[in-house]
């Protein structure tokens, strides 16, 4: 009778690896509104005309936690009409395919795939053949794929590389401009932030209209550590759980963000890595550590049509619009801030996640930031 026991409790954890008795909110529920601009309509991503947010979240037997989140500029062949963009990088530690070349020309011509440290040839391998089977592709013979990670190993059985091409497909066939899914899902299915679990986020920014309109979408796929802070409230301290904790040091900051940035903000690509430097001040204030093996990356682009790099403009001289520097500011701050909130939504969407860890055979459960806890602290300041 115990043996039984033993095996049903053991297979209650295989097949309900996301049981969570916490309520999933976002971080405007709890009544902190981070910085002073106004949201878009859905605070996402997708308020930034024509991006669209795909996930293949992959949940399977007792040890996968993984998937795909992939971020499509527009709806047209992006090879054809590519998006001007840039790559910042705060921390190195990571393998973020793609790098080289979007630093070197300043624009971007597959989607945007985020997954796990070692599916990224995968994933590239994907974004390549969804590229070159588009039609006007026919004579495509070189395809720079953007692919960002983290690595999501305490949760999944990241060296089994349980991705597969269709899955990045099917992704990209579920990409839409629907309020963007956050938490265990995509991409951050497996990952851990602050010791809590972590997952993908996402907020946004709407300029007024004496400065342009303008709007910055940020979504995070949040695997780092350090002291989490919220308002200012140093969260992470008051509940135990934080980076150097009794000065003992077992690595649990170390992890990676990757943060994705869209604006239909005309900027150039020079503009566009100053947007993604200045996203990290947003990272700063939920209190990352930035440790050494931390891969913490920025990817922003514009989809504004007076800075689109069509075939025309790549053939001949043409004259393109793009907001000058001195009408860069307020977009700083609007980055800054979504960028703050995705990650606290990361956060608060999340849920438990059980995991049977292959190697060691043991089961490991991450849990979700204590909601409840939350609130009392925030109801004592």
């Amino acid at each position: 009778m115990l043996k039984m026991s033993i095996l049903l409790s053991a297979l209650s954890l295989s097949v309900l690896p996301y049981k969570s008795f916490a309520e999933q909110i976002r971080v405007r529920e709890l009544g902190i509104v981070p910085g002073i601009l106004a949201t878009g309509k859905t605070n996402t991503i997708v308020d930034v005309p024509g991006v669209k947010v795909g996930h293949m979240t992959k949940v399977e037997g007792d040890s996968i936690r993984t998937g795909v989140t992939v971020v499509m500029p527009h709806s047209e062949n992006l090879y054809q009409h590519k998006v001007p963009a840039a790559i910042y990088v705060e921390n190195g530690y990571g393998k973020l395919m793609g790098l080289s070349q979007v630093t070197e020309l300043g624009e971007i011509e597959t989607p945007i795939a985020l997954t796990n440290t070692l599916s990224v040839p995968t994933v590239a391998n994907a974004l390549i053949r969804y590229t070159l089977e588009q039609t006007g592709n026919e004579n495509v013979r070189s395809v720079n794929a953007v692919v960002g990670e983290t690595n999501d190993g305490r949760l999944n059985d990241i060296r089994g590389r349980h991705i597969q091409i269709q899955d990045v497909l099917t992704a990209i066939e579920k990409a839409s401009n629907a309020p963007v899914i956050q938490g265990n899902v995509g991409a951050g299915a497996g990952t851990v932030a602050f010791g809590w679990k972590g997952g993908i986020g996402s907020s946004s920014r709407q300029l007024p209209s004496k400065l342009g309109a303008y709007t910055v979408g940020v979504l995070v796929q949040t695997n780092f550590g350090g002291v989490l802070q919220m308002n200012g409230i140093p969260v992470g301290q008051k509940l135990n759980q934080y980076y150097l904790k009794n000065e003992l040091d077992k690595g649990d900051a170390d992890g990676s963000v990757m943060i994705v940035i869209a604006t239909d903000a005309p900027l150039s690509d020079r503009n566009l890595k100053r947007l993604a430097k200045r996203a990290f001040g947003g990272i700063a204030r939920t209190g990352a550590s930035f440790t050494n093996g931390s891969g913490d990356y920025a990817i922003a682009f514009s989809v504004a049509e007076s800075v689109r790099r069509t075939p025309e403009r790549r053939s001949t001289i043409t004259t393109m619009e793009a907001l000058p520097n001195g009408l860069f500011s307020p977009l700083s701050q609007a980055v800054i801030e979504a960028t703050e909130e995705a990650v606290y939504n990361s956060l608060l969407m999340a849920e438990d996640v059980t995991s049977l860890d292959p190697v060691t055979g043991k089961w490991r459960t991450v849990k979700a930031l204590p909601i409840e806890e939350v609130k009392v602290l925030l109801s004592t300041q």
